[in-house]
């Protein structure tokens, strides 16, 4: 199977905006998940196991995970491939997602920046508060987190490491997929059951070349 040269890329990390508080904040480094929201959701998994039993901590944890997956598979979907109309909307789609697949290899612009993340943990913490019982918040808001911060690190180390297991390597491929060969399909990064549900993975011969 012959390989893409991503190599082509440019790694360089281009300049988004004029003013330097916005510009500084618009990148991050790739392991600021984990330090940012590691010990957020260490706590709330304290918490968990304090309020309620291992087990039904354990089950609304996986509920959180799942609903992360879908965030990330719906939003990358339909939010970060939203085409918006005038120079507006083609100005707001570059910042959201566009310059990614633009300078898909730029290391610093691989996990969100804290005023995308904080907002969207935020929003999601704000509607599991107010659909679940007060002792389920924590392993749920839990679980979500972690589906975050695995779905960002996997993000940097597909494109940035070298993939040694069976696995990571599928994923790193179906991920330059969608980068190089058809960016309607690929949608879920670290959940790829869903393009499978969905109707958006790839054919069993798609190949990068």
């Amino acid at each position: 199977m012959s390989q893409i040269d991503t190599r082509q890329n440019s790694i360089d990390s281009p300049r988004l905006f004029e003013n330097a508080f916005l510009e500084k904040f618009s990148r991050a480094h790739p392991r600021l998940p984990i330090v940012l929201y590691g010990p957020c959701i260490a706590f709330l998994s304290w918490v968990a196991l304090r309020d309620v039993s291992v087990g039904s901590a354990l089950l609304y944890t996986l509920a959180g995970y799942l609903a992360w997956t879908l965030t990330e598979y719906f939003g990358h979907r339909f939010l970060f491939h939203l085409s918006l109309p005038g120079v507006l909307g083609a100005r707001l789609h570059f910042l959201i997602h566009g310059v990614h697949h633009e300078f898909p290899n730029d290391p610093w612009r691989l996990v969100m920046p804290p005023l995308m993340s904080l907002p969207v943990l935020g929003a999601a913490g704000a509607i599991i508060w107010a659909i679940v019982e007060p002792a389920h918040f924590a392993p749920v808001m839990a679980g979500y987190g972690l589906g975050y911060v695995f779905y960002d690190t996997l993000h940097y180390e597909v494109h940035h490491r070298e993939q040694r297991t069976r696995v990571g390597r599928w994923l790193k491929r179906r991920h330059m997929l969608h980068h190089y060969r058809d960016h309607t399909r690929g949608y879920g990064i670290s959940c790829p059951w869903w393009d499978l549900c969905f109707g958006t993975t790839f054919n069993q011969g798609s190949a990068l070349s």
